[in-house]
């Protein structure tokens, strides 16, 4: 019987700190959600790494983003990603090509651009992770982990300024091994930013000669 109690004890002691670290990871998230949606714009320059050691593939790049509510401009390995609030624009240079399709959001699985600094809000189990010092800079990670058992992501950690309550790092690791890490430069807010910038002009692509491919 008294085994039987420490046991129990135990284990409630186990449930009691892991919800407590539950609550602690939430209640950071939700201080970093309000700080992002504070503001008018954000743009933040960042490097980003794909690793698959199984493939032995690992691909460094840099790109930049800048977000206003749920519009988005995103430059990234030589190509330009827009959303205007309705439409996707992707500009491929290269190619002389761009691809127009609406955005639905209930097919959005994605962690897109505009949802970077939100997406965590619905859809997973949180947990306190490992603290490290950055250059002065006392960051602290959470771990998300899916409530759907079927999802493609295993697990990301969210790397957050503890002063600032801004995103430093993010890696997302999938089912299959394949590991993503977005490390921010710089982050800026409330820039001043051109009335036109989260507009496409579809008549200068087209003078300059872009195939306009259109999915809907």
């Amino acid at each position: 019987m008294h085994k039987l109690k420490t046991v129990t004890f135990i284990v409630l002691a186990c449930i009691s700190v892991s919800f407590l670290q539950a609550q602690e990871a939430k209640n950071l998230l939700n201080e970093v959600s309000t700080k992002a949606k504070s503001y008018d714009n954000i743009k933040i320059d960042f490097k980003y790494n794909l690793n698959n050691t199984k493939e032995n593939v690992s691909q460094d790049t840099r790109g930049d983003v800048t977000i206003s509510g749920e519009k988005y401009v995103l430059n990234m390995l030589g190509t330009t990603s827009m959303f205007d609030g309705t439409k996707i624009y992707t500009i491929v240079p290269e190619d002389e090509e761009v691809t127009i399709s609406n955005y639905n959001p209930k097919n959005d699985k994605q962690i897109t651009p505009s949802k970077m600094l939100t997406f965590y809000e619905n859809g997973y189990r949180y947990k306190m992770d490992v603290t490290q010092n950055v250059k002065g800079r006392k960051i602290q990670f959470v771990k998300l982990i899916p409530i759907d058992s079927n999802a493609e992501i295993k697990d990301i950690l969210l790397g957050i300024d503890v002063q600032t309550k801004h995103i430093y790092k993010l890696i997302q690791t999938d089912a299959n091994g394949t590991t993503y890490t977005l490390t921010v430069n710089s982050f800026k807010t409330d820039q001043p930013l051109s009335k036109t910038l989260f507009s496409f002009d579809e008549s200068k692509y087209e003078s300059d000669g872009y195939y306009i491919n259109r999915l809907d």
